[in-house]
């Protein structure tokens, strides 16, 4: 008689047989979720729900079923017009017949369905240990794309609702890939070295992309992937153009082939577009938005259809601001052969920023210049805790059973471990209290700083003419040990702690993390820039630690947080146009200051609306000086620096020429004004191709003269038009596509000033409509200023600025200026 688990198998064997269309693979599961009748996609039949109710724990089945009409038509929608909801934890159990790694695709698109309305869903996903997906909110027709290492019995896809919440799903794939796909090593940059493991690292695919080419569907690609086309992702399009030679792409023995990509995706290629000027000198960028904190495999594909003949073109390719590969040659590689598909891989340190940028350029040992990229794979690799997203907690199953003994030895032994860090606790708490009666001084800071403190045992108080460096055991006390609670921003440096010194002073606390990107020199340019400024409109910072291996720096506390968690993020006040017009204006004062209160001028170089902090009386401050640079000297126009900031505000001008100047921050303060005004992200992939870049979609429609179409929907009807078209002048200004075409600091101060005076009261004798710069008109001096001289009345303002006006108003000195009775 046959058991059990024979019969099992053989149930599965037929499945399989049943479902394998194109590519054979051992484990190769198609589940159209919440439907009750198969649907075919391509070659690929996903089966219904009912027939593959086997594999599902659930308390309770509810089907849903979508209007058809409400599904926007496309070669996969089928898949979308249904989903099975749960309303607790739930599970798939998938028997896995062969080891090794396997894809794991989730579908999810929302719809209403009776009482569920899917856009308000939260869940997290886990896949046996990996949290696939934390309090996931799908607002889109989405596929979640994962490829993890089983290593024997089943596969367990577990759905876990949030609190108040329920989780749905579509589809779900779960497809055996080839071994030869993902190899066990990569290359690390940054430092250079080997990465060794990838084999048993679970990964989200984050994008993958066609350079050059069409969309490559699920249909075209043996192993059903997706490739999308890298219009979106080019940072200058202007600079690139496509090739095209399918026929010619020819696969080695023993390397790429038709599974590590399709022809389609070696066949075509993004390359310089330098034809006329054979010398040119730049690079091809694309930018990829990423979760921070993580760190990715990188897979590069090139194929060489651009060369005419061998030995003749080498190229650069670099991962942000690293080479990670020079003079590259594709042709000794192959003995000559051009047109042969190759791939690299590359593991990046942990990104602490939100982006990743690509780029190719010419190598001047080249016989001509030119560099080319046919396709790009970048995956999320999990973190040392296993997870993917978040920190969620695979929730207890209903119905799980655990064994007796483990659990009479677990708890055992968690009494007796947490015996031992009290004892722990106890012994570190005391010797802190001896070191503390011990030490009654603390090392004077190295540099002057500009705030001033002084210190007796742990206690801080501000008001003191002493400096000095802040020690380890009173920042930890002014954090609660950083408490996780506290946690108020997470950057490119590390975390930020809200904390509360001795003397009731509360301080924002950046702790360095070690992973990070930015380390040492950001720390130290962060201490050495904010210990020369004072200003109102600029961050201060009251000390810094570096005890302990630490890099803490601690500024006041900006009880309002961000200018960007006030537009879209997490703070639901929703600000009037005054007041983004005068936080605006505050960051202006900011950066105008850097650029010209001092000897020589300072560039932030990393300009954005989470880099300006707002405090109770929502006055903004420029914070975050760590990628900040002293400007040119006198004699010069500019500073060769390598290229740091952040993908959607960088300066095209200094990204392509690697030449920085202070129009750098008045081009990132250019996006600032239309995301104050727009209320959306710099970069959002999500949206239709055209919206992605906000730069470039507001630019449209600023040219057009119809800014008002797509402002904040809080705005609409509270702006007067004279304000909107001075603001969208400034904004089109700091957008120049070079620099020396852009205003200063100055002039973007004047003209928003002008924009606030638009918006508050008529003016009298108002200038020409279509000024571009207020300024020359409305006096003969601060004309001058724009001429590059210094009226009385300017000079007055300089010095205001740099002495910080005291607390007088700069509208009124505006005021003063523009108004009859102040001339």
């Amino acid at each position: 008689m046959m058991g059990f688990a024979d019969l099992r198998f053989f149930i599965w064997v037929l499945l399989i047989l049943s479902l394998a269309k194109g590519l054979y693979a051992v484990d190769r599961y198609y589940i159209n979720c919440g439907s009750s009748s198969d649907v075919i996609v391509g070659n690929i039949t996903y089966v219904s729900d009912r027939s593959a109710s086997r594999f599902i724990t659930t308390s309770q089945d509810i089907l849903a079923d979508s209007n058809l009409n409400s599904i926007t038509p496309s070669e996969d929608s089928q898949v979308f017009r249904t989903a099975r909801i749960f309303n607790g934890p739930s599970r798939y159990t998938f028997p896995i017949t062969q080891s090794g790694r396997h894809w794991i695709r989730l579908h999810f698109f929302p719809f209403i369905y009776q009482n569920y309305n899917m856009s308000s869903a939260s869940f997290s996903v886990f896949s046996d240990r990996t949290t696939l997906l934390s309090d996931f909110s799908p607002q889109n027709a989405t596929v979640k794309e994962y490829s993890v290492n089983i290593t024997n019995g089943d596969l367990l896809i577990t759905f876990s609702p949030s609190t108040n919440s329920f989780a749905y799903v579509n589809a779900i794939e779960v497809v055996s890939v080839p071994d030869t796909l993902i190899t066990d090593d990569a290359s690390l940059y940054n430092p250079s070295g080997v990465y060794s493991g990838l084999v048993n690292q679970a990964l989200e695919t984050v994008v993958r992309v066609n350079m050059g080419g069409p969309l490559v569907s699920l249909v075209n690609d043996t192993l059903g992937r997706t490739w999308i086309s890298d219009s979106s992702f080019l940072i200058q399009p202007n600079l690139a153009t496509t090739i095209s030679n399918i026929p010619a792409v020819r696969y080695p023995e023993g390397g790429a082939n038709p599974e590590t990509a399709p022809q389609t995706v070696y066949g075509t290629c993004r390359k310089m577009n330098s034809a006329s000027d054979p010398s040119s000198n730049f690079n091809v960028t694309w930018g990829f938005p990423v979760d921070q904190g993580f760190r990715y495999l990188i897979r590069l594909h090139f194929c060489d259809i651009v060369s005419t003949s061998a030995y003749q073109l080498l190229f650069n390719v670099y991962i942000g601001s690293s080479f990670v590969s020079q003079d590259l040659d594709l042709s000794t590689r192959f003995q000559g052969h051009l047109a042969t598909a190759y791939f690299m891989d590359f593991v990046t340190p942990s990104v602490s920023a939100s982006n990743i940028t690509v780029s190719v350029g010419p190598s001047p040992r080249s016989s001509y210049s030119d560099a080319f990229l046919n396709g790009l794979e970048i995956m999320k690799m999990n973190n040392s805790e296993g997870r993917l997203a978040g920190a969620s907690i695979l929730p207890t199953f209903p119905g799980s059973k655990l064994n007796v003994g483990m659990i009479v030895g677990v708890s055992v032994g968690a009494a007796v471990a947490l015996l031992m860090v009290f004892l722990i606790i106890f012994l570190v708490h005391r010797r802190r209290r001896i070191e503390r009666l011990n030490s009654k001084t603390w090392i004077p800071i190295s540099v002057t700083m500009g705030s001033k403190y002084s210190t007796t045992g742990t206690n801080i108080s501000v008001g003191s003419n002493m400096s000095y460096r802040i020690p380890f055991l009173a920042v930890q006390e002014a954090t609660n040990n950083f408490d996780e609670n506290g946690v108020i921003g997470v950057g490119g440096f590390g975390k930020v702690y809200k904390g509360e010194l001795s003397d009731g002073t509360k301080v924002a606390v950046k702790r360095g993390n070690p992973r990070s990107q930015q380390g040492l020199a950001e720390f130290r340019t962060e201490i050495e820039m904010l210990s020369q400024f004072r200003h109102r409109h600029l961050v201060s910072l009251i000390g810094y630690c570096d005890e302990k291996n630490e890099m803490i720096l601690v500024y006041e506390y900006m009880v309002n947080g961000t200018l960007k968690g006030h537009l879209y993020g997490s703070n639901p006040r929703s600000l009037s146009w005054k007041e983004r017009l005068e936080i605006c204006i505050g960051s202006a004062r900011g950066l105008h200051y850097l650029h010209t209160g001092y000897a020589k001028a300072v560039i932030h170089r990393d300009v954005k609306s989470a880099n300006i902090l707002v405090d109770e009386n929502f006055m903004a401050k420029v914070a975050d000086f760590g990628l900040s640079k002293t400007g040119p000297e006198i004699d010069q126009t500019h500073v060769s620096t390598a290229v740091k900031g952040s993908f959607g505000y960088l300066d095209p001008e200094y990204f392509r020429r690697q030449q920085l100047t202070e129009k750098s921050d008045v081009y990132s303060f250019g996006v600032v004004l239309f995301e104050v005004l727009c209320a959306r992200p710099v970069i959002d992939p999500s949206l239709p191709r055209e919206m992605v870049n906000l730069a470039e979609w507001a630019m449209k429609w600023q040219k057009k003269g119809q800014l008002d179409q797509i402002i904040d929907p809080s705005l609409v009807g509270k702006i007067k038009p004279d304000s909107l078209r001075k603001y969208g002048e400034t904004a089109e200004k700091c957008l120049a596509e070079y620099g020396v075409d852009r205003p200063s600091m100055g002039d973007v101060l004047w003209n928003l000033e002008y924009a606030l005076q638009l918006q508050e009261a008529v003016v009298d004798n108002d200038p020409e409509e279509n000024s571009t710069n207020v300024i020359g008109e409305l006096s003969p001096q601060v004309g001058e200023f724009n001429n590059g001289e210094t009226s009385p009345s300017m000079a007055r303002f300089e010095t205001s600025s740099v002495d910080d006006l005291s607390g007088v108003s700069m509208s009124r000195v505006f005021s003063q200026l523009i108004k009859s009775e102040g001339r």
